[in-house]
């Protein structure tokens, strides 16, 4: 274990720590509410001791005759007030209801409090609450309403997560950050909140995280070997074979057909985006993620900081042949880097259109391919609108 991986499990136990006692916490202040509890039980009997006499005596009221339409328009006015109170107390009902609604409490065993460990079903559940607008993140007060849910649902009361305050949550999410936020863009993606939630599946969401593809050129030579049919997506068979090479790179052998075709319905179902039962190309980029996009540096966004190391640099990490040119999936791996700079959406259409406007203009000598002059002029390109889009 390096040391960044054994920092970001202290991390996470430091989270896990500070949850368990924020939940300690609150058991503390719900204690003074069971005090007040304790006392309307010692006084109720009292109290319908007192109600019971008063009936008694409208009753014998009543039976003696005496001001019969008064008592008509007194119990005329208890029954109005009856149904007000009533009403009154569902009401209040209903808002502690929505105030103490919680909706990770239902994910955890009811004695001990732990997370239950979550189907694929039950974790996109959990996803598609608290991503309210779909982008793919959870974050802003996204957050913030997940760590407060998260923190209060530990807690064997039925408290809400408003008794989370600003203090408590400014420091949990400091801790959850630091602790599973790999890529420490102050937001939660699939892949980060599959470390905090127990699923069956994880380890399929995890291992290719944790050994990611040296560049999208590796991404593009797997996209090729499984979409075997050229059709432009991974589809169910195609990704169970998928699926099934990458069980065995995991030295996970023994595993059935029957569980196989689970586990192919699950990756659909966390990856599976436009819900048409196949997986694009930026789909199959979530769950096949490379360690960088070398386009994404600092030092593509201004053309005056564009070397000639820069360039070769660029050059040598697409052209994995070294026969001096990016062609085929070197082109398309690029290509796709290049895309994703400016769409997060897309398929293998849009690259393909998107390789036929590159192409058109800068390869001159019209061979398909990039070379060492083709690529400079793309970069500047590239350096030269970054810094106009900043302006």
């Amino acid at each position: 274990m390096n040391l960044l991986r054994r920092k970001r499990e202290e991390a996470r136990i430091a989270f896990n720590r500070q949850a368990e006692a924020l939940g300690l916490l609150l058991d503390a202040e719900r204690r003074d509410i069971a005090r007040i509890k304790i006392g309307w039980n010692i006084l109720e009997p009292t109290w319908e001791a007192l109600r019971a006499q008063d009936n008694e005596m409208l009753e014998q009221m009543y039976l003696e005759d005496i001001i019969v339409e008064e008592i008509d328009e007194i119990q005329q006015q208890n029954t109005r007030m009856s149904i007000e109170s009533t009403d009154a107390e569902k009401a209040a009902k209903k808002l502690n209801i929505e105030k103490a609604s919680n909706f990770m409490r239902q994910y955890r065993d009811p004695e001990s409090r732990e997370l239950k460990k979550l189907s694929a079903h039950q974790f996109m559940e959990v996803w598609g609450h608290y991503d309210k607008d779909g982008n793919g993140y959870i974050e802003g007060t996204e957050l913030d309403g997940f760590l407060k849910e998260f923190v209060s649902s530990a807690n064997a009361e039925n408290v809400g997560p408003e008794a989370v305050s600003d203090a408590m949550l400014e420091e949990l999410k400091a801790c959850f950050l630091e602790a599973y936020d790999d890529n420490n863009d102050g937001k939660i993606d699939i892949r980060e909140l599959a470390q905090l939630l127990p699923m069956e599946e994880n380890f399929l969401l995890l291992f290719r995280f944790d050994n990611p593809l040296e560049s999208s050129v590796e991404f593009m030579k797997i996209w090729r070997e499984y979409d075997s049919d050229g059709s432009g997506y991974i589809e169910a068979d195609e990704l169970k074979n998928f699926l099934r090479d990458l069980l065995k790179e995991a030295k996970i052998n023994d595993v059935s057909e029957d569980k196989l075709i689970e586990y192919t319905d699950t990756m659909l179902q966390v990856f599976d985006a436009n819900k048409d039962g196949r997986l694009q190309l930026s789909e199959m980029a979530k769950l096949l993620p490379v360690k960088e996009n070398f386009l994404t540096r600092q030092v593509f966004k201004g053309a005056t900081k564009l070397t000639k190391d820069d360039i070769e640099k660029v050059f040598a990490l697409y052209d994995r042949d070294n026969n001096g040119t990016i062609e085929n999936e070197e082109l398309r791996g690029f290509l796709k880097d290049l895309l994703e700079l400016v769409k997060k959406d897309y398929d293998a259409q849009d690259l393909a259109e998107f390789e036929e406007t590159i192409l058109r203009g800068v390869d001159y000598n019209q061979d398909g391919k990039i070379n060492r002059k083709e690529l400079t002029m793309i970069l500047l390109a590239l350096a030269k609108h970054t810094t106009e889009g900043e302006e």
